[in-house]
């Protein structure tokens, strides 16, 4: 009974609330969420008071920040408003303090003065959001929601974290346990003791001079100096003194003489990055020092002998290059004696667990980040990226979240917009995509997209009135139930109250779980399966779609 009374609730909702998302998956256990409110006005206490406990939760509050301090010790409240300016310490200063007393409680900052340094100290020292006197009701609610789904996810991600790896056992940087990197470094292993010039190449962002640092550090050069020089980052009039050095007055602003990176990398290795963006001049010359280890510094008359290993490194195609005339094809084979590939990110998504291990645990080192750890959500988040900037780009988004982070652990709402953004456009177009090639039946097949509705959230159905009928059948488990049993007309209020009373005559625990897998279920087949949809359609991310998904083991 409860199931068909749980589909009646649903198709109320369903259509009632016209142009929103269910949000019915992030429930709160109201007999634990606990709101502190701490303001000098009692006025405003008390109006917060009436609108949170309208909201079904438990309200303390307190009139002082240092009060504030000592109930939020003994409390642990879910959420705390915080005035900013009071009587006593002010409101950045209980924040501090309220880090400490009760670390897992998110504060929201309360200020009448909507200043560029209220908004920049309260999330400095760690504030949830802040919100303007007066309140605009409706965002204020919007707030609330949005915490106590943070504080969920949160509290989600508390199991117990084990670390991959250690990271100072891997000084080079070079991570992964896969076959691609594996063969990267046996390549490394093989040539290390060797003179041979080495061509690296690559995409940009994917440890090219890691590769050659590593190649250094296991060489018998090791002990000599490595430099690297960015051959696309020094302009074309000045790479030859660069790499060659110059003699005093040889152009304008040579006050003095100096040596190039060859003679400085005397009996050690240097390494050039981007060769493939040198010109012609100065390859012929690199060629010089490569057959006859000479250099000619830049205004000088004699030559210098040097004794330089020489790596190189690119990211475009040489060989076309070479068929275009635009690079020497002499100095491509002497480079070229030995090519080392490094794979992209995306090649090697298996080592992507073991990199961000390893970037969390150095960022967290060397940055003081106060972050080294990560929940699955997110995990399986970057799971999903194709990374076009390859690792780069993964330790940019890593340092990001872990700025933003208000823990020890990144969770997903922490990651880079654009990053979800990007998810979501991909899994998307996945749907599309399939959706094409198998149409998958829907129990809603008469429901069509409106004009006025987005159309990755199916619309309801048009109410005829406040009442509706429900004369209709349904069917569970290829039998039809007809709703006939159950009044000819009922409220949405009446709906909940008739599937609450026949929920607790079955069940004396786990109340939400089961409206919400019911719920989640029904979602699911409106929406014809597609997970993109009802992710839309119940407001969660398809991430946490698919976690209730294998948690409730739903098969549709």
């Amino acid at each position: 009974m409860i199931r068909i009374f749980l589909i009646i609730v649903f198709d109320l909702f369903r259509k009632n609330l016209r142009n929103t998302n269910l949000n019915l998956i992030i429930f709160v256990n109201k007999t634990e969420a606990t709101v502190l409110i701490i303001d000098d006005d009692a006025e405003i206490r008390y109006s917060l008071d009436r609108v949170l406990v309208g909201q079904g939760l438990q309200v303390i509050s307190a009139d002082s920040g240092e009060k504030g301090i000592e109930t939020a010790k003994l409390e642990k409240p879910t959420l705390i408003f915080l005035d900013n300016r009071m009587g006593g310490i002010s409101g950045i200063e209980t924040l501090q303090h309220l880090r400490t007393a009760a670390p897992q409680s998110l504060v929201i900052l309360m200020t009448a003065y909507g200043t560029t340094q209220t908004a920049i100290e309260a999330m400095k020292h760690g504030a949830f959001d802040y919100v303007l006197k007066p309140f605009d009701l409706a965002k204020l609610k919007e707030l609330v929601s949005k915490a106590f789904k943070a504080s969920k996810d949160s509290l989600n991600s508390e199991d117990a974290y084990e670390h991959l790896l250690n990271s100072a056992d891997y000084a080079e940087g070079i991570v992964g346990s896969g076959e691609k990197m594996q063969q990267v470094l046996k390549q490394v292993g093989q040539v290390a003791a060797s003179e041979a010039t080495i061509m690296i190449t690559g995409e940009s962002g994917t440890g090219k001079e890691l590769v050659a640092r590593c190649i250094h550090r296991h060489s018998h050069r090791s002990d000599a100096p490595f430099h690297a020089v960015n051959c696309a980052a020094i302009p074309e009039n000045l790479i030859e003194s660069e790499l060659f050095g110059h003699e005093k007055g040889s152009f304008t602003g040579a006050t003095e003489a100096k040596a190039g990176q060859f003679e400085l990398c005397h009996g050690g290795t240097l390494f050039l990055d981007e060769i493939g963006d040198m010109q012609l001049p100065t390859q012929t010359k690199i060629l010089r020092a490569i057959q006859e280890g000479e250099i000619q510094r830049v205004g000088a008359t004699k030559v210098k002998k040097v004794d330089v290993r020489l790596l190189a490194a690119t990211h475009k195609n040489l060989e076309e290059m070479v068929q275009e005339k635009t690079f020497r094809e002499d100095l491509y084979y002497r480079l070229n004696v030995v090519r080392i590939k490094t794979p992209a990110l995306r090649e090697r998504m298996e080592d992507l667990p073991e990199l961000v291990d390893f970037m969390l645990q150095r960022l967290n080192s060397e940055k003081s980040t106060g972050t080294a750890e990560i929940s699955k959500e997110a995990m399986d988040l970057l799971g999903r990226y194709p990374w076009p900037g390859n690792v780069r780009e993964l330790e940019n988004v890593l340092h990001s979240a872990s700025v933003i982070s208000k823990g020890k652990r990144i969770l997903s709402k922490d990651l880079p917009a654009t990053l979800i953004s990007e998810i979501e456009n991909k899994s998307s177009s996945e749907s599309k995509s399939d959706d094409k090639l198998e149409a998958q039946p829907s129990v809603f097949s008469e429901v069509h997209d409106s004009a006025d509705q987005p159309p990755s959230v199916p619309p309801p159905s048009e109410p005829q009135d406040d009442r509706i009928n429900f004369g209709e059948k349904n069917v569970q488990d290829g039998q039809e139930i007809s709703g006939s049993n159950a009044p000819s007309s009922i409220s949405i209020e009446e709906s909940f109250d008739i599937a609450y009373a026949h929920a607790r005559q079955n069940t004396d625990r786990n109340l939400i779980e089961t409206v919400e897998k019911e719920i989640i279920q029904r979602a699911l087949k409106e929406c014809g399966g597609n997970q993109v949809k009802a992710s839309a359609l119940l407001g969660i991310t398809r991430a946490t779609l698919r976690k209730r998904i294998d948690v409730f083991e739903i098969r549709y």
